[in-house]
């Protein structure tokens, strides 16, 4: 591998990829992956990753078992070899895998991705997969049902092994033979059924000695009777192993016909398996697919070192090739420096092989032409090399390469040397460098280049913070401010001499002090910036919080105001159809009275069913219209205009009922009123005031198809009853009655007229008798005296 690349420890990365692969090839295929210099490439890789990481989530992963390298079998069975069962088994588990994979895909086809030209590629052949599994039970052991003629065979070997079996059995079961036998027991030796018989009976045994024991006191022999059974069995052996011989024959020659399919399906399936391991290590690390460009611009958000515990590693933001090609990195040994630069250059490397990476989304990485890192001590004894000549060596090699797509990684430049010269020769290679429009990162302690980098256009610096009150670095990167090495803080914390420690100040140079008390002061100024922001963006975030919550409840105010208003809409609607429907059945029936009260004998029975009627049809009318439910008048800002008096009408406005006010407003603001023959106190707000208005003579008529009765509210409410039968008369007023109740009357005159006295009669015996009515009584002179009734309702 490059020693740049092991220098990035990328080969660490790609032993953590390859153990995502699920064959060998696959995994080979891992550790010699090699970063793609070209964007659109690099772009067609990433796309791979993010297309499986999707299917992943999706749908899980398809399974890549059985996958395995037959390239070389198939070429032998091809060129003509017979494959053995393990072979042929192994094309098949390939088969099986090429099929899984394709049938995978099927099932989630409607998700158009980047893969769909490897998945589509694949030759699933389940025929020649059948046939190979059918016939091939183990490496060791054919299916009977391999073919007819081996199933014949074996039929055929178990018919004479079963005879040969059934006249040793006899044998050893007769008394004649039982004293000469070892064992009861039948055998076999060199494949041949045989008996043990005791060496000194072997005579009383005709037949053929096969083998004999260790002690020599048992022969094994073949008696006469099975000889020839046996020697058929020997021959459909034979037989067995031809027709096997020939079954392994043909499904190689099958095998080798497909030979071209396999070997393309097989490298589809490893590189799909490649991709799906890259989305799996994904997942592993929590990456994220980045921006790709070939402009030098990185910019990493929340980027973490994937070789380093998730539990341990410190997020950084990293930002390089947008506003400055040349990035110097200061502060303390251990404060992650390093780590910094190697985060860098590994995180390029990734990408530019279709790896996601660690960091937040939309981080942005840069493809290179080449990667240059010169990084950890790399001195050579055997070479007679120092560190400082080893990094020499090392830089030397990158400028003779370095281009403008380059992206260089040094860490402690110009270190291992007479820290003079060192930092003259180190701030002459980033120059060089940086002419050459090269991207670098480089850490440094050296004093020259921070200031070379505050001076220089495309040059910044950044520093790795450090806790001096804990004396532990925090790890985090800050861009733009240098940082300070911290050494004379650290060793007296850690308990140097004061004098000594004081001593070392005082010999620092003045220019050297200044410049320091200059950074002191930026960074003083950065972190109380940074706290200012970090409020500020508390604050923010809190605020857009609310206002999405306020919306949210806004909305769903305006959703349960408009299901309100439907579903009000809607029961309005039922209702009215309800009362058309109670009054339209009402008047059907006092029509069909009408036409009956001519033909009817019994005219009382004929009255008393039609009241009854007409009392239940209202009553369902007046249930259908006014459901008892809180009634709204539609004018919430209502104010009385004057102050109430006795006989007001006014509107009882949670109740939708008119009522008379029978006192004003008491100090606690009640009104006493009156709705029908009900007193009661109703609080002021609660009243609207019904403007009363001069009324004109005007008679109306209270008509129900056949049933006729006079309203004169000349002055007081009448209801005129001349020229109507007894029945009719006590009809119209029962009606009547329930109307003034329900329109809130207090008092109204009956006009029945003197005449023969039968409707005075009839209406004073049902007046008496009406739970509605409080006192009735004949008019007086200028009332109608004896010719009218006064009522008054409770």
């Amino acid at each position: 591998m490059n020693k740049h690349f092991t220098a990035l420890e990328f080969n660490k990365v790609l032993e953590m990829l390859a153990e995502f692969t699920a064959c060998p090839d696959a995994k080979e295929a891992a550790l010699s992956l090699t970063p793609e210099t070209n964007l659109a490439l690099a772009q067609v890789l990433m796309n791979q990753t993010k297309d499986a990481h999707m299917l992943l989530a999706r749908f899980g992963g398809p399974a890549f078992g059985g996958l395995k390298n037959v390239n070389n079998i198939l070429s032998r069975a091809n060129a003509g070899s017979v494959l053995t069962p393990r072979e042929l088994l192994d094309v098949g588990g390939v088969l099986r895998a090429i099929r899984s994979l394709s049938q995978w895909r099927e099932s989630n086809a409607g998700v158009e991705c980047s893969l769909d030209s490897l998945f589509n590629a694949l030759t699933p052949n389940k025929f020649l997969e059948s046939a190979i599994f059918e016939a091939i039970i183990s490496e060791e052991d054919i299916a009977d049902s391999a073919s007819p003629e081996l199933y014949d065979i074996r039929r055929k070997i178990r018919v004479q092994e079963s005879k040969v079996r059934e006249q040793l059995d006899k044998l050893i079961r007769s008394s004649k033979f039982s004293k000469i036998l070892q064992d009861s027991i039948v055998t076999q030796r060199n494949g041949r059924y045989v008996v043990p018989v005791k060496a000194e009976h072997r005579s009383e045994v005709p037949g053929m000695v096969h083998d004999t024991s260790a002690s020599g006191a048992t022969v094994f022999i073949e008696p006469m009777a099975v000889v020839e059974a046996n020697n058929e069995i020997r021959v459909l052996q034979t037989k067995e192993r031809e027709e096997i011989e020939r079954i392994l024959a043909d499904l190689s020659a099958q095998a080798g016909d497909f030979e071209d399919s396999i070997k393309s399906g097989y490298e589809c399936a490893v590189e799909i398996n490649l991709i799906f391991a890259k989305a799996q290590f994904a997942y592993s690390i929590k990456a994220c697919p980045p921006l790709l460009n070939d402009k030098g611009i990185i910019n990493l958000r929340q980027a973490r070192h994937p070789l380093i515990d998730p539990k341990k590693v410190v997020a950084v933001d990293i930002r390089l090739g947008g506003d400055f090609d040349t990035l110097v990195i200061t502060g303390p040994n251990t404060g992650g420096k390093t780590v910094s630069i190697k985060t860098i250059g590994l995180l390029t490397l990734m990408a530019m092989c279709g790896l996601m990476i660690p960091a937040a989304d939309r981080s942005e990485i840069s493809v290179f032409e080449n990667v240059f890192a010169d990084i950890g001590d790399e001195q050579s004894i055997e070479q007679s090399l120092s560190t400082f000549s080893s990094h020499m060596i090392n830089i030397i090699n990158i400028l003779d390469e370095v281009t403008d797509s380059s992206l260089v990684l040094i860490d402690e430049l110009g270190a291992g040397t007479d820290p003079v010269e060192g930092a003259a020769l180190a701030m002459a290679i980033l120059e060089t460098l940086h002419f050459r429009s090269a991207v670098i990162a480089a850490t440094t302690h050296y004093a020259e280049l921070k200031a070379y980098a505050l001076e220089t256009p495309r040059v910044e610096n950044a520093s790795c913070e450090f806790d001096i009150s804990s004396l532990r670095p925090t790890y985090r990167l800050i861009i733009g401010a240098p940082g300070k090495s911290n050494a004379l803080a650290i060793c007296e914390r850690l308990g140097l001499d004061k004098e000594v420690v004081a001593r070392a100040n005082d010999l620092v140079s003045s220019e050297n002090k200044e410049f320091e008390n200059v950074v002191d002061k930026l960074e003083e100024t950065r972190i109380r910036m940074e706290r200012e922001f970090d409020r500020a963006n508390t604050l923010a975030l809190k605020a857009e919080e609310e206002k999405l919550e306020i919306e949210r409840l806004k909305a769903e105010t305006a959703k349960i105001r408009e299901q309100e208003t439907e579903r009000a809409k809607a029961q309005a609607e039922k209702l009215v159809e309800q009362a058309k429907r109670e009054a339209y059945t009402l008047l059907q029936e006092i029509e069909k009275i009408r036409k009956e009260k001519d033909k009817a004998n019994d005219k009382a029975e004929l009255a008393r069913r039609a009241r009854s009627m007409v009392k239940k049809g209202i009553e369902a009318i007046d249930a259908a219209a006014d459901p008892v439910t809180g009634i709204d008048d539609g004018d919430e800002d209502y104010v009385l205009p004057r102050d109430l008096v006795k006989g007001d009408s006014v509107l009882i406005r949670d109740l939708g009922k008119t009522a008379t006010v029978l006192s004003p407003a008491d100090k606690n603001g009640n009104v006493e009123v009156q709705t029908g023959s009900i007193k009661t106190r109703v609080k002021l707000e609660n009243l609207k005031l019904i403007e009363t208005q001069n009324k004109k003579e005007n008679k109306n008529t209270v008509s129900t198809k056949g049933v006729t009765g006079k309203l004169d509210t000349k002055a007081e409410t009448r209801l005129d009853l001349r020229g109507m039968t007894v029945e009719e008369c006590i009809m119209e007023l029962e009606m009547f009655l329930d109307s003034a109740m329900r329109s809130g009357l207090h008092e109204f005159t009956i006009v029945h007229g003197k005449g023969t006295g039968a409707l005075r009669s009839a209406v004073s015996r049902y007046l008496k008798t009406s739970p509605y009515v409080k006192t009735s009584r004949l008019g007086v002179y200028g009332e109608g005296e004896d010719g009218v009734t006064i009522v008054t309702l409770k």
